[in-house]
C-alpha cells in the first residue's frame, strides 16, 4: 500500500507557493504521493503543476476536481498538460461535488448525477487517449480531440461513495477516491462492489484511494476530539453522513487512525489488509502533533 497526504483542505488558507513547499517537503519527508482538492481557493491542477517543476517523484494527485463546472474536454486539456508539465505524474481524481454547491452556488442542474457521470467518463477517457471523440449522449454532445506531445493518460480516479456509483466507476474509471469511509465501509461496500463491476468489464483491478484523518496523539480521547472538530462539517454532508453510516460511524473520529505510534503502525496495516491501494493521510495543520504525525506516517510511507 503506497502512503500519501493532502496537501491542504477546505478552510486552510494556504496560497499556491506554500503549497508547493508542501509538496516538496513531503517528498522529501518520504510520501509516495500528495492528494489536492478543488475548492474555492486556487485551482488545483495548475498548483499540482507547478508543484511538478519543484519535485521529482512524488504522484501528484487531485481529490477532487468537480466535474459539472469544467467541460470533459477543457478538463482532457488541463489533466494532458499538468502531465506534459510534470513527466507524467498526475492522478485525476473528479467527482460531482454536492447538490448544494452545483445548483445553488453555480446554478447548473444536479438532478442527474449517474448520466452525467457516464457521459463525462466515457468523453474523457476518449479524449485523454487522444481520440476523436464524437459522442451523442444524455448529458453531452461531443465532436472533440484533444492531445499534447509526451503527455500519457492520467489514472482517473473518481469520488464514488453510494453502491450505483461503484458500479458505473469499476467499469468506466480506474478507481475511486473515498473520504469519510473507514475500514468497514471499505471492506464491506466499496473495494467488494468496485472490484466486481471492474471484472465484468474486463479492466484491471482498480487502484482504491482512501483519504482518511491521522493524529498522532499520547491522549486517545483528546484526539478524537481534535479530529470531530476538525472534520464536523463532513458528518453533516449527506454525502459524507451516508458513508459514515453505511460504515457504522457515528462521528468522524469513528474513521480516523488517532494514538500513538503503535495505534498509527496498526491502523495503517488495516487499511493495507482490506485491499487499499494508496492511504492518503489528511493531517490537521492545526493541531499541536501536525508536524510529528507528518514525520511518522513519512516515516512509514518510506518503509
Amino acid at each position: 500500500m503506497r502512503i500519501g497526504t493532502m496537501l491542504s483542505m477546505p478552510g486552510d488558507p494556504v496560497g499556491t507557493l506554500g503549497l508547493v513547499e508542501r509538496a516538496v517537503a513531503a517528498e522529501e519527508a518520504g510520501f509516495a504521493s500528495v492528494w489536492l482538492p478543488q475548492v474555492g481557493t486556487v485551482d488545483a491542477l495548475m498548483a499540482l503543476a507547478l508543484a511538478g517543476s519543484h519535485t521529482s517523484s512524488i504522484e501528484l494527485g487531485t481529490a477532487v476536481v468537480p466535474t459539472y463546472p469544467r467541460h470533459p474536454t477543457a478538463m482532457a486539456q488541463q489533466a494532458l498538460t499538468v502531465q506534459d508539465a510534470t513527466n507524467n505524474r498526475l492522478a485525476l481524481g473528479i467527482g460531482l461535488s454536492h447538490k448544494f454547491f452545483i445548483e445553488d452556488s453555480l446554478g447548473l442542474d444536479y438532478s442527474r448525477p449517474i448520466p452525467h457521470t457516464r457521459d463525462y467518463l466515457n468523453i474523457l477517457n476518449g479524449l485523454l487517449d487522444g481520440e476523436v471523440v464524437k459522442y451523442d449522449g444524455d448529458e453531452y454532445q461531443v465532436k472533440a480531440q484533444v492531445g499534447v506531445d509526451g503527455a500519457r493518460k492520467p489514472p482517473v480516479l473518481v469520488a464514488a461513495l453510494g453502491p450505483a456509483m461503484l458500479r458505473l466507476c469499476g467499469r468506466l474509471a480506474d478507481g475511486t477516491i473515498t473520504w469519510m469511509g473507514g475500514v468497514d465501509f471499505l471492506r464491506d461496500a466499496a473495494i467488494p462492489t468496485m472490484s466486481e463491476a471492474a471484472a465484468k468489464a474486463g479492466r484491471q483491478s482498480p487502484r482504491f484511494v482512501a483519504m482518511v484523518p491521522v493524529l498522532l496523539s499520547d491522549d486517545a480521547d483528546a484526539g478524537r476530539d481534535t479530529i470531530n472538530e476538525t472534520f464536523k462539517m463532513y458528518g453533516q454532508i449527506p454525502s459524507y453522513r451516508a458513508t459514515l453510516d453505511r460504515g457504522g460511524a457515528a462521528m468522524p473520529a469513528d474513521v480516523a487512525v488517532i494514538g500513538d505510534q503503535q495505534a498509527i503502525e496498526s491502523g495503517l496495516r488495516a487499511y493495507a489488509e482490506i485491499g487499499v491501494t494508496d492511504f492518503v493521510a489528511v493531517i490537521p495543520r492545526s493541531a499541536a502533533t501536525a508536524d510529528a504525525t507528518m514525520q511518522l506516517v513519512g516515516g512509514l510511507a518510506r518503509g
